[in-house]
């Protein structure tokens, strides 16, 4: 997702946003969550380069709705909790749209491009305790729990990394 898609969602443009998207976009697409929005907005403006790594629509392929969001927390290197050579993932799934598979096969899709776009080969999820649907996401997909951290936004973390 561009900046200015973000923006427009930001600002309440859905058509625009679906426009810069070629896509279905709700409004609410990111209700809840506009400082993490603010802030990806803010880093692609000062590093374009970024935007590969930060923001993507989640969507369907019949009908072309936006259902949600993926993404990096940023490059191998930058925002990792553990280990400088993995990324970080991040999803989220308008409620609407949860328990079809969607965050996983997101999740896949952005494992499969950095491995083969930039070959990463570690990943890392970090999950609240009780986010028992996150957790049964990183279990399909293999990841196995090293730990755990405090987030100053969203508290108690369990880090989970897959590798190889």
């Amino acid at each position: 997702m561009s900046p200015d898609a973000i923006q427009a969602l930001l600002d309440g443009d859905g058509e625009k946003a679906s426009r810069l998207l070629n896509a279905r976009v709700p409004e609410d697409l990111l209700a809840g969550q506009e400082g993490f929005a603010r802030l990806r907005v803010e880093q692609m403006q000062r590093d374009p380069s970024l935007q590969q790594w930060l923001v993507r629509a989640v969507v369907l392929r019949d009908g072309h709705d936006a259902v949600g969001h993926a993404g990096f927390h940023g490059v191998a290197g930058k925002n990792s909790k553990c280990d400088p050579e993995a990324v970080e993932i991040g999803y989220t799934i308008l409620p609407s749209h949860r328990g079809r598979g969607l965050a996983t096969e997101a999740a896949e899709a952005l494992m499969r491009w950095a491995r083969d776009e930039h070959g990463i080969r570690r990943f890392i999820l970090s999950i609240a305790p009780d986010n028992a649907p996150s957790l049964a996401i990183a279990g399909k997909l293999g990841f196995v729990q090293t730990g755990e951290v405090w987030d100053d936004e969203d508290g108690v973390e369990l880090v989970f990394e897959l590798e190889p």
